[in-house]
């Protein structure tokens, strides 16, 4: 599975806060807030104040007041010692909603500061969840690169990372090896010795679940247009509802691998993601089954497995079955 940037820049941010937050990226790998010599709002001090503050002295005066900080005297990391990074972001989230309320983001500069704001708010949920290089389990010091934080299979924490983080008590007998690749659902052995079928179940769909991460996580990156990367127009319609739906963002990996997981076990094929997208839109199944070059039959027995929670997807205005033609047009590939 390729992999993707811990904090995503937004297409359009300003171009000093991009490469600070780049080059933050590239030094934080032993900072973080539970570090007592390599903290992680002096690293955000060194490396992003200067860049906000830079980008700030650019914009007119009404805009400042919704970047944290601007306008008052306290820096970035600040406001991120002040009220911690988690209400930090919180913050961040609330004065953007209020700036594009207020001002919108038709002029290029409003489209620039979104993208600044948004990469902001990233940058600073990630600073939130950076876990330290070491964590103390059962006492003793355990290498954080021994500790997944997530299971293999979903967004739940590994029984090691809960353990170590004091979610999971240990065994009274201490006979239980806590795993350091998967939650206690998805382990692959049931306490009694025998094999788990969940993750066997979750083991024979791992590329899918792959495959589904990655392109939300793609997709959550992004919420003006559709970009999953599947390779065809109508799945990537389909997941571009689904985020909008769900309001997910780049930074939300427990709820991003949980959603893939929901995916992943209720056999949301790109096939079927297709025929929810023109269906969705108004196109009767014959319609939609010579657009996608399959029976009739077909069509109909896909939509009946659909399960309805997955055919509940926001209207979007500027959809409509013109555009998404016009998308299978541009791009007919129609993977099953």
């Amino acid at each position: 599975m390729p992999h993707f940037p811990i904090i995503p820049v937004w297409e359009g941010c300003d171009p000093g806060v991009d490469a600070a937050v780049r080059k933050l990226q590239e030094e934080w790998r032993p900072y973080s807030m539970a570090s007592r010599s390599k903290r992680i709002d002096r690293l955000i001090q060194q490396v992003i104040d200067p860049a906000v503050a830079a980008y700030a002295a650019t914009l007119p005066p009404d805009l400042l007041h919704f970047l944290p900080g601007a306008g008052s005297g306290l820096s970035f990391s600040d406001i991120c010692r002040l009220v911690g990074l988690n209400d930090a972001a919180r913050l961040q989230r609330q004065l953007l909603r209020q700036f594009v309320s207020s001002h919108g983001v038709k002029t290029d500069q409003g489209r620039r500061f979104m993208a600044t704001l948004e990469t902001l708010l990233a940058l600073t949920r990630a600073c939130a969840r950076k876990p330290p290089l070491t964590s103390r389990a059962n006492g003793k010091q355990v290498d954080r690169d021994r500790i997944q934080d997530f299971c293999r299979y979903c967004g739940s924490p590994t029984e090691l990372a809960a353990y170590a983080n004091g979610r999971l008590e240990s065994d009274p007998d201490e006979t239980l090896q806590f795993s350091s690749l998967y939650c206690s659902l998805h382990r692959p052995k049931l306490p009694d010795g025998g094999w788990n079928p969940e993750h066997q179940r979750a083991r024979r769909s791992a590329a899918q679940f792959d495959a589904e991460l990655e392109r939300l996580t793609r997709q959550a990156g992004n919420w003006r247009e559709p970009c999953a990367g599947s390779g065809d127009w109508l799945v990537d319609c389909y997941l571009h509802h689904y985020v909008l739906k769900h309001r997910l963002r780049y930074g939300d990996t427990s709820e991003l691998r949980d959603h893939a997981r929901r995916m992943t076990d209720a056999r949301l094929t790109d096939r079927k993601k297709q025929i929810v997208m023109l269906l969705r839109y108004g196109m009767s199944q014959s319609d939609a089954a010579s657009v996608l070059g399959i029976q009739r039959q077909a069509v109909s027995k896909a939509s009946a497995r659909i399960p309805s929670v997955l055919w509940q997807l926001p209207s979007l205005p500027e959809y409509s079955i013109e555009f998404l033609l016009s998308g299978v047009a541009r791009n007919p590939a129609a993977p099953h």
